[in-house]
């Protein structure tokens, strides 16, 4: 089975979302505290949460060119994630409704269906 075209061009648009988050989170995780209504400014949590996205974004960058095998392992890993992170927005949404997560809800929620749909797509 070959890569499609358009799931590498789907890695490379997971790479710039994360970074386009990782980034400030790591750098200013302050800010993204404010930004995301955080009254605890846990520096520390925030920015692991951007070193996180600096290495799944920074992973499908460096495998964006990768044979089957690996894009099967990438979809894994993807999923796994996206599904937890949906667990925990959804929970956390139960608790105190904002609309920052209902956002990051649905840009989880994109991203995890299309990486089922191309794992299905490729063959799990």
């Amino acid at each position: 089975m070959k890569v499609p075209s358009s799931l590498r061009k789907w890695f490379i648009a997971h790479f710039v979302t994360d970074m386009i988050f990782a980034i400030p989170m790591f750098l200013a995780p302050v800010w993204v505290s404010g930004l995301l209504g955080i009254e605890d400014e846990n520096t520390l949590t925030i920015r692991l949460i951007g070193a996180a996205l600096f290495a799944i974004g920074g992973t499908s960058l460096s495998v964006h060119k990768s044979g089957v095998e690996v894009f099967r392992a990438m979809l894994k890993l993807k999923i796994i994630w996206s599904a937890f992170a949906i667990l925990a927005i959804m929970i956390s949404l139960l608790s105190e409704f904002s609309t920052t997560l209902l956002a990051i809800l649905i840009v989880f929620g994109i991203f995890s269906t299309t990486w089922l749909y191309y794992l299905d797509r490729i063959g799990r």
